[in-house]
């Protein structure tokens, strides 16, 4: 059977993850994630899908979030009638991701369309509510461990990849010719709520994501979140954090309780102005078999640790606005990540002004991102058409990185047991994916290539 593979996303980038695997004419998807970023890149969103979705037979998915996740309304609407398999975190996590990704572009299309801001008359959403609903039915959830069917001769195994809720490697057995290992986004060991990444004992073809694949995380999550909160307080203004709705917030929310309990910060408002971190909390506490000891035992004993003191959920946009009236230090937890829309969006516009305000970045801010801007020193930010000026403090933090920096990465590979014939580098920026292929080449002497935009490679003789 001849096989083949292409990188049609997440190359040369952190987003838009997906690699479409052929074998002989049936076709499965590793991810189907939205691009992010720069105008070229996001364009790339409203391109036509390859292969053709009415062609794809399934979709493996490694997890929730929108860069690995966010073309399945696309790719359904298209025409694929498929299975998506994942975890069954992940399912519940992208029914959420995705019904808040379409009712977010109808809302960002029509206030465009109001204010004329939009380049495109008129100004029209990706996908709708509707189109991201008609996804679920396809969601096809399995445990951690146990061997799934993703098409005759074709199984799938997930094992847990410590980056979010419901993150997963991916492996896939094919008939007798081999066997493929995508590792999705790793995470990191010794991290708070969620259990460590789990090894992978061999790979005749191996995908290995490199966000950071050339360098190390700085310092401790929970001592910078101490230091700029202390700091941030003193100053007397708003902190406010751009929430990633799947994992950071629950770390921070996590950091935040028990810094609070051991006194080593002040006991501020919090306000949790994204109705989907919202909605992400709640399935954090019902998914036990991603639980570390830690959080289990603080479940066990009916306690949330996913809650500080004095902490307050913002659920109508009247409720978001109010903030904007506060006085005094408080933390403001609001959505998107990286500044690509969402509520933050308004609390910025009022806030970033005031030099009193401090904007802690707690996660990878892609190229041409609001939050790239803002962590390399602009000095205004473009906001529904308006140019803001920056004044405040913006800090930005690796310690609560959820992807693993070089050297964890590095750990994860020594698991295995022999060298995969073939390593592609994907999911990084290019200084970081080559950074990665160097070391591994170095260190562990494996046949590895940095994967290349819509390269194609012939895997029969890896397979």
């Amino acid at each position: 059977m001849k096989s083949s593979l292409r990188f049609m996303g997440g190359v040369g980038t952190v987003t838009g993850s997906r690699h479409h695997l052929t074998l002989g004419d049936r076709h499965v998807l590793l991810d189907c994630g939205m691009f992010q970023g720069i105008d070229e890149v996001r364009e790339r969103n409203w391109k036509d899908l390859e292969p053709p979705p009415r062609l794809v037979d399934a979709v493996v998915l490694s997890h929730a979030h929108l860069d690995h996740s966010g073309l399945l309304p696309l790719l359904v609407k298209r025409g694929f009638a498929g299975p998506i398999h994942c975890t069954g975190g992940t399912a519940d996590l992208v029914s959420i991701v995705l019904r808040d990704a379409g009712r977010l572009q109808e809302e960002d299309a029509a206030r465009a369309n109001r204010h004329g801001y939009s380049r495109h008359q008129p100004a029209l959403p990706l996908y709708t509510l509707d189109e991201a609903e008609a996804v679920l039915p396809r969601l096809r959830s399995h445990p951690y461990g146990e061997p799934f069917e993703v098409m005759p001769g074709v199984s799938g195994l997930f094992r847990r990849a410590g980056h979010i809720l419901g993150s997963a490697t991916v492996e896939l057995a094919i008939g007798d010719a081999g066997r493929l290992v995508f590792s999705g986004d790793l995470g990191r060991w010794d991290r708070p709520i969620i259990r460590n990444p789990e090894r992978v004992p061999e790979a005749d073809v191996l995908l290995i994501e490199s966000t950071y694949g050339d360098r190390m995380h700085a310092g401790d999550g929970a001592t910078q979140v101490q230091q700029l909160v202390t700091t941030a307080a003193e100053r007397g203004g708003a902190i406010i954090v751009p929430a990633f709705a799947i994992g950071r917030t629950q770390e921070l929310l996590w950091t935040l309780r028990q810094l609070e309990r051991a006194g080593r910060i002040p006991t501020l408002p919090v306000f949790l102005d994204s109705p989907m971190a919202t909605e992400v909390t709640d399935i954090y506490s019902r998914h036990p078999e991603d639980h570390d000891i830690d959080m289990k035992l603080l479940l066990d004993a009916d306690q949330n640790p996913l809650c500080t003191r004095y902490y307050s959920v913002t659920r109508m946009p009247e409720e978001s606005k109010a903030l904007n009236d506060l006085t005094g230090p408080c933390i403001i937890i609001a959505g998107a990540g990286m500044l690509n829309g969402g509520r933050v969006l308004h609390h910025l516009k009022e806030r970033l002004p005031d030099k009193r305000t401090t904007v802690l970045l707690s996660g990878y801010q892609g190229v041409g991102t609001r939050g790239r801007l803002l962590q390399e020193g602009a000095e205004t930010l473009r906001i529904h058409g308006q140019d803001v000026p920056v004044r405040a403090h913006v800090e930005t933090i690796s310690g609560l990185s959820a992807h693993a920096d070089q050297g964890e990465i590095m750990r994860w590979l020594g698991g295995f047991t022999r060298p995969p014939r073939q390593t592609w580098v994907v999911h990084g920026e290019l200084p970081a994916a080559r950074a990665l292929a160097a070391r591994i080449a170095a260190d562990l002497g494996w046949p590895v290539s940095v994967a290349g935009d819509r390269q194609q490679t012939d895997l029969g003789a890896s397979l």
